[in-house]
């Protein structure tokens, strides 16, 4: 379950909550506008010498007219839509206008789902306000203006008027002192706070005590809370009066993965009749392979097991402490104790040299864990029949079914149940001491078919890289929409000349013992070619060991330069860093796979860009080992059909962290000989935003 958010600006934004999502939608803030063609209009707004130009003063991007007129005939008609659009087009607006005026004539919800933050703070506080100032500018679109527009997130983030009157009347027994005074602290802001969230306490609340106050909880229901004593409930009250919703990937995956969708022959994705559209859509195979599968941990069965019983002095602590009998908690406790053991005992046996170890054989190791926990379950079962409605017991059959659901997780993952899934073990933690127990679909295609492309409604998918060539029937037949129609426009900005591309043709090749790269030779490179430039250099890696080793290099001439290095991996947040990378202007920034993509720093704060390997996934992790099986099962190429793909559309998003504007220059350094030597190599050369590179020797 989720709730969302915005920032109150102006009376048409909102601060809603997360709706029924079979709720009927019931936006009645406007009155229905009058517009007998909306496509003509669309195309007056973006055309040269359009709305967009004679009211805000916006160059005419013939890219952005086209991806808007298509966008519009698309969701006219209720069908999904592929468009690939080169950086600097303009997505946002393109699809934000046409969605807008959809939204408010129709009375459709519309969703916008984004992968970065960056870009949902982009949407909410800039091309929102700008689509607004549009509407308030001409006469013909003015019943337009007061669209409302909100920010989804979990409801984890959100304060439970009933969750904090139980944790206020058992906080002894749920509390330590220390935590007492922090469970008061956060009963003082709900006086004041005109939202509830969690981002506006300033220190944020401890982990511990938020966890029993947020609305994630199963006391926050209808029964127990209404809009006059719970901020999400009154948020609630206001979620269907939004015409924009703007959700994150992890969200709505999440909430894709848990059966959130209209029920029965309604059309819409999240809610009923909704449309919808997916910005940096080439993260989708990724994101649905994390979601569509099982992720468990030793941490989040204890902190399960805690919140039920703990024997800690003075007073013991949980749901149990006063409810319950020494029977029942002495079996919490065993099983705390136990499933520490178990967990460690996996470890050690499987994850001792190697921090990730794929499972294909069924009962590969004992399940010790499985009888303890449906006893267990059985007991709460009984105590719960025991106990009078309200939210203890609530609480309690929230922390039954969350153990049940462990329960049937790790059965399945002991037993290998599902044959359409890859299992594995993976060492996490800083230590790689942490135990998760994995699982992905082996195809995803299936899944995203089923919950976005046979929903019978509008839905956009978009990004700067969506083909590994000239087509996309390579991504489009990995995410289940083989045959949807897809469209291309290229990037407006002059490459040849705002993009100097250089390749070192001598480059040593990667180990193939061990698949290593020359640090020394990277360190070098790296050394010379940011210290060249005034401006900043990211340096893009496949891996963490060569990162760290490159950066071990290299920080000593950095610092005797003046130039700050800072790296992924060492303790400093990826938004921190890219800030700091923009503030300091001449900074060199070390990164792996998340800095590939998403990553925005106009000017010469970012003026080269570094990239160290081509981008090949890992053979040897289980999800790509486990599809090539398959691949070649069916007679097919993995390295043809998955590998190289990828990389492809992976390499294009590097590159496109360079030129943000039309006003930058920057330079593009690959230091992977392959590109010119092997045959592969070729189709990389094709993707570079022009071809007159330069070879380094």
């Amino acid at each position: 379950m989720v709730f969302c958010r915005c920032r109150i600006k102006s009376p048409p934004c909102i601060i809603i909550g997360m709706i029924g999502l079979n709720d009927p939608y019931a936006n009645t803030a406007n009155d229905e506008p009058s517009f007998p063609d909306t496509g003509e209009l669309v195309s007056r707004i973006f055309s040269t010498g359009g709305l967009l130009q004679t009211k805000l003063g916006l160059d005419h991007r013939p890219e952005q007219a086209a991806m808007a007129a298509q966008t519009h005939a698309s969701w006219d008609v209720d069908e999904p839509l592929f468009f690939e659009a080169g950086t600097g087009v303009g997505k946002s607006l393109a699809y934000l206008i046409p969605g807008i005026i959809k939204s408010v004539t129709c009375k459709r919800p519309f969703v916008v789902s984004t992968h970065t933050i960056a870009l949902q703070e982009q949407i909410e506080q800039k091309d929102l306000e700008l689509c607004r100032e549009l509407f308030k500018s001409c006469e013909e679109l003015a019943p337009l203006t007061g669209f409302r527009h909100a920010v989804l997130l979990g409801r984890g983030n959100y304060l439970c008027g009933a969750r904090l009157t139980q944790a206020l009347k058992s906080k002894t027994e749920l509390f330590p002192s220390n935590e007492q005074t922090e469970l008061t602290r956060i009963s003082e802001w709900a006086k004041t706070t005109q939202t509830g969230l969690i981002q506006e306490m300033d220190p944020q609340p401890m982990p511990e005590v938020w966890d029993w106050v947020h609305a994630d909880g199963h006391a926050c229901n209808n029964r127990n809370c209404s809009p006059k004593t719970c901020f999400f409930r009154k948020a609630r009250e206001a979620v269907r009066q939004a015409n924009v919703i703007v959700v994150n990937h992890s969200l709505l995956f999440a909430l894709l993965s848990a059966g959130h969708f209209p029920t029965g022959n309604v059309p819409g994705i999240l809610f009923p009749e909704d449309f919808m559209v997916i910005d940096e859509a080439h993260t989708l195979p990724s994101i649905a392979t994390e979601y569509f599968g099982l992720r468990l941990s030793a941490y989040g069965l204890r902190r399960q097991l805690l919140k039920l019983y703990q024997r800690r002095k003075p007073k013991a602590r949980g749901l149990l402490a006063r409810q319950g009998n020494p029977g029942l908690r002495n079996q919490v406790m065993a099983l705390t104790e136990g499933a520490e053991h178990y967990f460690k005992a996996i470890h050690e046996a499987y994850l001792s040299t190697h921090k990730l170890m794929r499972l294909q054989t069924p009962g590969w190791h004992p399940n010790d864990l499985d009888v303890p926990l449906r006893d267990l379950v059985h007991g709460l079962t009984q105590l719960e029949n025991r106990l009078e409605e309200g939210a203890e017991r609530d609480e309690l059959t929230g922390a039954r079914r969350a153990l049940q659901t462990y329960r049937e997780g790790i059965n399945e993952i002991i037993e290998l149940s599902d044959p359409e899934s890859v299992y594995w073990l993976e060492a996490g933690g800083q230590q790689a001491d942490k135990v998760y127990l994995r699982s992905a679909p082996l195809d995803v295609a299936g899944p995203l078919r089923e919950r976005l492309f046979a929903r019978d409604t509008g839905l956009l998918l978009t990004s700067a890289t969506l083909a590994e060539g000239p087509s996309m029937d390579s991504f489009k037949n990995k995410v289940g929409a083989t045959g949807v129609l897809s469209e291309q426009v290229a990037s407006p900005f002059d490459y040849p000349m705002q993009m100097e591309i250089l390749i070192h043709a001598s480059a040593p090749e990667p180990s193939a013992q061990d698949g290593r790269l020359n640090v020394q030779f990277l360190a070098r490179q790296i050394e010379s070619a940011a210290l060249s430039i005034e401006g900043g250099t990211l340096a893009l890696f496949t891996s963490y060991r060569d990162m760290l080793a490159v950066r071990k290099e290299i920080e000593g001439a950095c610092l005797k330069a003046g130039r700050p290095l800072l790296c992924q991996g060492t303790g400093v947040s990826r938004s921190q860093m890219l800030e700091s990378m923009k503030q300091h202007g001449n900074a060199v920034l070390l990164g792996t796979d998340s800095f590939w993509t998403g990553v925005d720093v106009p000017g010469q704060a970012l003026a080269q860009v570094i990239i160290t390997r081509l981008p090949f996934e890992n053979p040897s992790h289980p999800v790509l080992e486990a599809r090539s099986e398959r691949c070649r099962q069916k007679g097919n190429s993995p390295f043809a059909e998955l590998t190289l793909p990828a990389a492809l559309i992976k390499f294009r998003q590097g590159i496109g962290r360079l030129i943000r504007k039309h006003t930058d220059e920057g330079r593009l350094l690959i230091l992977d000989s392959r590109i010119l030597t092997k045959q592969y190599g070729r189709l990389f050369l094709d993707v570079l935003p022009h071809d007159r590179f330069r070879k380094l020797t």
